[in-house]
């Protein structure tokens, strides 16, 4: 397993996805230790701010070194961040988190679903399961992403690994409604789901899941706050006893970010 590592990365590229969302590239030594699902936290250069930003890891690029980060502005952290140049250097802790299990979709019809800032992650998972081969290959690869309106970045890149389809809550593009209405009115061929997105998002997933029979494996990164396990600020409820808390919850930054969705009291 990769021991967390806290690097000099380089700024290749950046620019503005949407409104509010940004896409950046960055040169590390840390990108052929990715697994789909994993993040990294970092460092706002003010020394006032003490803990890293955790923020997902949306694309690796292993022939040149580079993790792709797609973020969305929310402080003065990632505000910072947005103003990075190419050949910029930046300071990151990583890769953190396990990842979803990609294996438990062999030879299955596997959905990937994002929900606002957490479809970014998804475009690396539905790239890799896209990639499988032999007995770790799925039967087929879907991805359902849900946005507040027209405005569905990355959107057009899942069309290279995975079926697309989309929910928009204004109904402007795809099915209007949210990701599971678009996985009803599409009739999205399902037996093991990776999620990342809000809670509420996340919540109808699992319900949905229990109600076809099929797994689901959810990533709560979106409620992470220093990513590192100090603040315990993204404690989540659990059917299991935590060894750090002794009762029933884990901290979605170092237990996590994805669990089992049967394992989780949401």
């Amino acid at each position: 397993m990769a021991q967390k590592m806290k690097k000099e990365a380089r700024v290749i590229s950046q620019r503005a996805l949407s409104d509010g969302i940004y896409d950046m590239w960055l040169e590390t030594p840390i990108a052929g230790d990715v697994k789909a699902g994993q993040f990294v936290g970092v460092y706002p250069v003010n020394k006032a701010t003490l803990l890293p930003r955790p923020i997902s890891i949306c694309e690796v690029d292993t022939g040149k070194s580079a993790i792709r980060l797609v973020y969305r502005i929310v402080g003065s952290g990632t505000a910072e961040f947005a103003l990075y140049q190419p050949d910029d250097f930046i300071m990151i802790l990583g890769p953190l988190g396990n990842g979803f299990p990609l294996d438990k979709a062999a030879g299955k019809r596997a959905v990937v679903i994002g929900g606002g800032i957490g479809v970014p992650p998804l475009l690396e998972t539905a790239k890799r399961l896209s990639a499988a081969k032999g007995a770790d290959k799925p039967a087929s690869v879907s991805a359902v992403m849900g946005y507040r309106n027209h405005d569905t970045f990355l959107s057009d890149e899942f069309l290279n690994f995975a079926n697309l389809f989309i929910a928009s809550e204004d109904g402007s593009v795809g099915t209007k409604g949210n990701v599971i209405d678009a996985m009803r009115a599409d009739e999205v061929p399902c037996d093991v789901i990776f999620a990342c997105g809000p809670m509420p998002m996340l919540k109808g997933i699992k319900a949905y899941a229990q109600e076809n029979g099929v797994k689901a494996y959810l990533s709560l990164e979106e409620r992470m706050a220093c990513g590192v396990g100090a603040c315990l600020g993204c404690v989540c409820k659990t059917k299991n006893v935590d060894e750090h808390s002794h009762v029933n919850n884990a901290r979605i930054c170092t237990d996590g970010p994805v669990f089992d969705a049967d394992d989780l009291d949401l």
